[in-house]
C-alpha cells in the first residue's frame, strides 16, 4: 500500500475538467454522518472543518452541492431511547439550516435541490441510518417524513425486530428473522407508499432478497461498495448490483479503507481485539467519572487505530466505483462518502474538498463526461424523483 495517490491517476487536465464537470452539474454526496457533530459537538458546518470529513468550507472547494445527512443511532449508547436520539439527530440538521439560512437549505424533494444549486446555496437531504430507530412503529415512521427525512437505511450494523442486517449474522445472541418479517414487509410498504427511498446498506443478503421481492420502487444502497473486490459483507455482489440496477435503483459508493482495500481490512481486523479493549476501557473510565460517552469519543479513538495502518491507494476506490459502473451500469452508481463516521480514507482524499480527485481520475479512465455527471448526483436524484413520484399520500394527508 501506498501513502499517496500518483500522478498516474490523473493529470492536470483531467483535475481542470472534473472542476469544469463539477461546476456544471449537480453533485451530491447519498450518505454523510456529519450529523453526529452538529448535534454533540457544538459544531456548525459554517465553522473551520477541524477533525472532520465535511463542512460547508470543503463542500465548496470540492464543488459539492448537496449531501445526506444521516441521523444514525448508535445502538448500544442509545439503548432504550432510539427513537428519542434520532429525532434529536433530526432537529439538529433542521436548526443548522435555519440558523445558516443564507448559505444552507433542507431539501425534500429533487427539485427543491435543483432550486437551491441554482442559488448557490448548500442543499441538505435527510436520512435515517438504521430501523431500529423507528422502533417499531410507523407512526414513528411517519413523524420522520414529516419533518423531512426522505430515506431510512433498514438496519445498520445491528439486527432489530423486523430486518436482518450482515452485521451480526453469526452472533449466536441475535435473534434473526432470515430476511424481513410480515412487519418489515409492511415498512417497505408504507415507505413506498410515502415516497421515502427504502436503503439496503447494511443489510443481509436475505434481507436484500425480500426487500427487492415486494419493493415497488425502486431502492439504493447509499454507501456500499463491491464485493467483488474486497470481500466484505457490507458490501455488494455483483448479482446484487445487476438486481438494483434491474428495479431502477443506485449504489453509491462507500470511501471507506476497509471496504474497498483487502490488505486494509486484514489489518484493521488483526487490531481489532486490542481496539475493542480500549473501547471497554474508555467506557469503564467514563463511567467511573459519572460521563456519558459520545460518538466523537468512540471515532477518535478508532481513528487513532486507523492511523497505524498505511492507508489504501487512491485507486483502490477508483476501482470500485469503476467496477460498479460496468457491472451496474453508469446509469445505476453514485457516490457515498460516509464521511464523518468512518476512521480512514484511502490516500490522497482528506475531505469533501478532494472530490474533484475521483472525477478527475475516471476521467483518466476514459469514463464519459455524460455518464459522469449521472454518477456524481444525477442518478440518486433520478431515484428520489421516481420514488416520489410512485408514493400515495393519503388525501388526510399534508407536508
Amino acid at each position: 500500500m501506498t501513502e499517496a495517490h500518483t500522478p498516474a491517476d490523473y493529470s492536470p487536465a483531467h483535475l481542470e475538467a472534473a472542476i469544469e464537470l463539477h461546476r456544471a452539474c449537480t453533485v451530491v454526496d447519498a450518505h454523510a454522518d456529519t450529523a453526529q457533530r452538529l448535534c454533540d459537538e457544538a459544531w456548525s458546518l459554517t465553522d473551520p472543518l477541524g477533525h472532520g470529513m465535511l463542512s460547508l468550507a470543503s463542500a465548496r472547494a470540492g464543488h459539492l452541492h448537496a449531501a445526506t445527512f444521516a441521523a444514525w443511532v448508535e445502538p448500544r449508547l442509545n439503548a432504550g431511547r432510539f427513537s428519542e436520539r434520532a429525532f434529536d439527530l433530526i432537529e439538529s440538521v433542521r436548526a443548522e439550516a435555519h440558523r445558516h439560512r443564507h448559505a444552507l437549505r433542507l431539501c425534500r424533494t429533487p427539485r427543491e435541490v435543483a432550486a437551491t444549486r441554482a442559488e448557490g446555496l448548500f442543499a441538505m437531504l435527510l436520512s435515517v441510518e438504521g430501523g431500529h430507530a423507528i422502533e417499531n412503529s410507523l407512526d414513528t415512521l411517519q413523524a420522520f417524513h414529516k419533518l423531512g427525512v426522505r430515506s431510512l437505511t433498514l438496519t445498520w450494523s445491528n439486527s432489530n425486530e423486523w430486518a436482518d442486517s450482515c452485521g451480526d449474522l453469526d452472533d449466536p445472541t441475535v435473534t434473526h428473522h432470515g430476511g424481513l418479517t410480515r412487519f418489515g414487509r409492511s415498512v417497505i410498504a408504507e415507505m413506498n407508499r410515502l415516497g421515502m427511498m427504502v436503503d439496503v446498506s447494511h443489510v443481509s443478503d436475505a434481507t436484500l432478497n425480500d426487500v427487492l421481492a415486494c419493493s415497488t420502487a425502486p431502492i439504493i444502497a447509499s454507501h456500499s461498495s463491491a464485493r467483488a473486490l474486497t470481500d466484505a459483507p457490507r458490501n455488494l455482489t455483483d448479482a446484487q448490483l445487476r438486481t438494483i440496477a434491474r428495479c431502477g435503483g443506485v449504489v453509491c459508493v462507500n470511501f471507506y479503507a476497509g471496504f474497498i482495500s483487502a490488505e486494509w481490512r486484514t489489518a484493521w481486523n488483526a487490531l481489532r481485539p486490542e481496539l475493542e479493549a480500549a473501547h471497554t476501557a474508555l467506557e469503564r473510565e467514563s463511567a467511573a467519572r459519572g460521563e456519558h460517552i459520545t460518538y466523537a469519543r468512540q471515532h477518535a479513538l478508532d481513528a487513532e487505530f486507523a492511523a497505524r495502518i498505511p492507508r489504501p491507494p487512491f485507486s483502490a476506490l477508483i476501482d470500485h466505483i469503476e467496477h460498479i459502473a460496468r457491472v451496474a451500469g453508469p446509469d445505476h452508481v453514485g457516490l457515498g462518502s460516509d464521511f464523518d463516521g468512518i476512521p480512514q480514507l484511502p490516500a490522497g482524499l482528506d475531505s469533501a474538498a478532494d472530490l474533484p480527485k475521483i472525477t478527475a481520475a475516471l476521467l483518466a479512465r476514459g469514463l464519459a463526461p455524460a455518464d459522469l455527471t449521472k454518477l456524481l448526483g444525477g442518478n440518486l436524484l433520478r431515484v428520489m424523483a421516481e420514488v416520489q413520484s410512485a408514493s400515495r399520500p393519503r388525501s388526510s394527508e399534508s407536508e
